[in-house]
Order: structure tokens, then C-alpha cells, then sequence
């Protein structure tokens, strides 16, 4: 049994076994479990460590199994890459909208000067606000109900990102 320091960390938070499930997505009688020392999966250990804003390793006092500690030490490092991977993923999606959002410009700004776009009159300029405003709402709700479900079943580990599609540092 490798003994673990959940239950001090979860105390030194001031939290309760309850709102320490509900942070990391586990049932509060895992929590209870492993605080009382019975093991539980890598994958809710790493729910745990990230909900308590520590390591996995920093989760435990000491490692009894020399294979065990690799696997926790190699979790870690698991857990890094796929929030990177996912990160990444979640930047394509930022990128693919402005992309798309920069031809919708472009291309509103060409059409109304060349009176391409004559018979809208000036509801034709509508376009640009709605697809950033409109269009925006709609692919945050897109991203949130369809592609973070589906992050969060390739890359377990990881957390949603929060990628801010509005701001261009992201």
C-alpha cells in the first residue's frame, strides 16, 4: 500500500471529502476510500492531484512499489502531453474560426465596394458583426456541447481548455 497525503491536502484546502469529489469528478466515496488507503486507478488519482493544484507525486508520503512510483512518475508526464495535445487541438479550432472570420471580411468588404452586395444596401455590412458576434456564440456553444466531450474522451487526463477565441495572445 503506498500511503497517500490526500486527506491532509484536501484538509489544508478547508475542503470537505464531498467538495473534493466534486472538484476532481470522482465519488466522494472514492475520496473516502483512498483516504482511508485502499488504491484507486492512475486516472483518478491524476482528477485528484489536478483538483487539489498538485502533482501526483506530491499526492503520496511514500512509494512502497519501485513500479508503482514509475507509473506515477510516468503519469505526470502523460498528463503534461495530453494537456499540450489537447491545448493544441483547442488553438486549431481558435485559428480555423478567425481564419474563416478574416475571409468573411475580407470578402463583405469586396463585395459591398465592388456592389456585388448592392441590393442588401447597407444591411449588407450586417455580415461582419454577425459572423464575429452570432457565429462566435455559435461556435462557443459548438466547441463546449460537441469537440470538449470529444477532448475529454481522447485525452482523459487532461482538463478543458481555456482558450479564449476572443483574445489574439491565444
Amino acid at each position: 500500500m503506498n500511503e497517500t497525503r490526500i486527506g491532509e491536502l484536501r484538509r489544508a484546502k478547508g475542503w470537505t471529502q464531498e467538495r473534493l469529489a466534486t472538484e476532481s469528478g470522482v465519488t466522494a466515496r472514492t475520496i473516502q476510500r483512498l483516504e482511508a488507503g485502499n488504491d484507486a486507478s492512475l486516472e483518478t488519482i491524476a482528477l485528484i492531484a489536478d483538483a487539489l493544484g498538485v502533482t501526483v507525486g506530491e499526492l503520496f508520503v511514500r512509494v512502497q512499489a519501485k513500479s508503482f512510483e514509475e507509473s506515477v512518475d510516468g503519469l505526470d508526464i502523460r498528463k503534461r502531453d495530453e494537456q499540450e495535445r489537447r491545448d493544441n487541438t483547442a488553438r486549431g479550432y481558435v485559428l480555423a474560426f478567425r481564419g474563416i472570420g478574416i475571409l468573411v471580411t475580407f470578402g463583405t468588404v469586396a463585395l459591398m465596394l465592388s456592389g456585388a452586395l448592392s441590393a442588401f444596401g447597407w444591411l449588407g455590412w450586417l455580415i461582419i458583426p454577425a459572423y464575429w458576434g452570432a457565429g462566435g456564440a455559435f461556435f462557443n456553444g459548438l466547441v463546449r456541447a460537441v469537440v470538449d466531450p470529444q477532448l475529454d474522451a481522447k485525452y482523459p487526463l487532461s482538463v478543458r481548455s481555456q482558450v479564449d477565441w476572443y483574445s489574439p495572445a491565444s
